[in-house]
């Protein structure tokens, strides 16, 4: 299988996690006190305030469960400043927020997906 291009590598990484190996991680964060977040970032924990070293990278695997979903009919399509390489998403096209397995919850774009399956709760 091979793997599909890494748009964003500051966010994912190609090298899968041990939960699952064949998909790509998220460049995700945990500090000292437990607390996971993504993406990775430097300027404090959310929960106690620690920065330097008490903040440590970590492969999340991406797997979750849908919390809520929305399909976007009219989109403006704008390209952001200074972005000429990214292309905007056609409507209509759906986004989730997902509780992930590993901690935080995310919102995503969600692909080839039928509206009728998408219910809260449904693993993904």
């Amino acid at each position: 299988m091979s793997m599909p291009e890494i748009l964003k590598p500051a966010l994912y990484a190609a090298q899968g996690t041990a939960a699952l190996p064949d998909h790509p991680s998220l460049k995700g964060g945990k500090c000292q006190c437990g607390y996971v977040f993504f993406p990775l970032q430097a300027y404090g924990c959310e929960v106690c305030g620690r920065t330097g070293d008490a903040l440590q990278p970590v492969a999340l695997s991406g797997g979750g469960t849908l919390i809520a979903s929305a399909t976007v009919h009219i989109h403006a399509g704008r390209t952001p400043p200074a972005r000429a390489d990214v292309k905007p998403h056609a409507a209509p096209f759906t986004i989730g927020s997902v509780k992930l397995d590993d901690g935080p919850t995310v919102r995503t774009l969600l692909v080839d997906v039928d509206g009728r399956t998408l219910k809260p709760g449904r693993g993904w």
